[in-house]
């Protein structure tokens, strides 16, 4: 069983350690001691409240779409560059980074500090882990 110590756990979610604290004050999560007597949350009750969607953004484009993955966030820089843009987001703990034409993001009028949500579409998606040596 996976454990996770406060401060790891709120950075997982991109979330304060006091929210995480006030998380577990109103029963959204159950602290349990580690072998070292120091406050931890079990992956598998933090991954479950991750799903739930907690601390994420509502999609503001209030689109329906069949894309799974998609992050609501903030745009934190624009470069144009002749015909291409590059737009970053910041979507909670995550920076997304997109190239587009400039035209496209002249129209959708993007510029620091607008809402967006990222869509992502990939054939092939890697999953690293710690494991076990």
């Amino acid at each position: 069983m996976t454990e996770l110590r406060i401060n790891d756990a709120a950075r997982f979610l991109g979330v304060s350690d006091d929210t995480i604290r006030r998380w577990i004050s109103d029963g959204k999560l159950t602290q349990h001691k580690d072998a070292s007597n120091r406050a931890v949350v079990e992956g598998r009750e933090l991954a479950a409240l991750a799903q739930t969607g907690s601390g994420a953004l509502e999609d503001p484009t209030g689109v329906v779409s069949s894309a799974r993955n998609r992050f609501a966030g903030l745009v934190t820089d624009v470069v144009i560059d002749g015909v291409m843009a590059q737009v970053s987001l910041q979507c909670g703990p995550f920076r997304v980074v997109s190239l587009m034409s400039a035209e496209a993001c002249r129209q959708l009028e993007l510029e620091p500090g607008s809402l967006a949500t990222a869509s992502v579409k990939a054939t092939m998606v890697s999953i690293d882990s710690p494991g076990t040596r």
